[in-house]
């Protein structure tokens, strides 16, 4: 933005839940309330369900921080080499650069708001539901390569689980 525009200028209006895009990947469904397109790239916000036992393996992102807010559930948040249990209403930050992972240490559905700035989550994301849709979906060569693309690793080259506690 401009330093001498108007902010309300750039006001992308109301991003009605209906129009909000719908995915599925690693064993989530994604909704993405807020992407690049309408925050001019500033970060994206999406809300993640993640069923008992899923969760990412660790990984880093170079490109974007990344902040979660649980909704409903109970999640373990990798980081500083320990779990730490986060429930509803808690929040974690996990600055890009950091090795961090969350899996659902409940019996029902963990549901996350999520925030990554700056935006361009939602383009992995995107390639990796495509993916998935595939038969078999993905092998896991081709979940590194594409995450590679997006500045996103994993330190675990077989992409085992994350570590226990």
């Amino acid at each position: 933005m401009n330093p001498t525009q108007n902010p309300m200028e750039s006001f992308s209006g109301i991003h009605h839940a209906s129009e909000m895009p719908e995915m599925e990947a690693f064993g989530d469904r994604a909704r993405f309330c807020l992407t690049g397109v309408q925050t001019e790239g500033r970060y994206t916000a999406f809300y993640l369900e993640t069923p008992p036992g899923g969760g990412p393996p660790p990984h880093v992102h170079d490109r974007e921080d990344e902040w979660f807010h649980v909704l409903e559930g109970r999640a373990e948040f990798f980081f500083h080499g320990e779990w730490k249990l986060a429930v509803a209403g808690d929040s974690v930050f996990a600055p890009r650069g950091a090795l961090h992972a969350f899996r659902n240490v409940g019996d029902t559905v963990l549901r996350q708001l999520i925030h990554t700035a700056p935006s361009g989550f939602e383009h992995f994301f995107s390639e990796m539901a495509d993916l998935w849709k595939r038969d078999g979906g993905p092998v896991w060569d081709e979940i590194v390569v594409s995450s590679a693309k997006y500045g996103i690793h994993y330190p675990d080259p077989e992409g085992d689980s994350v570590p226990s506690s």
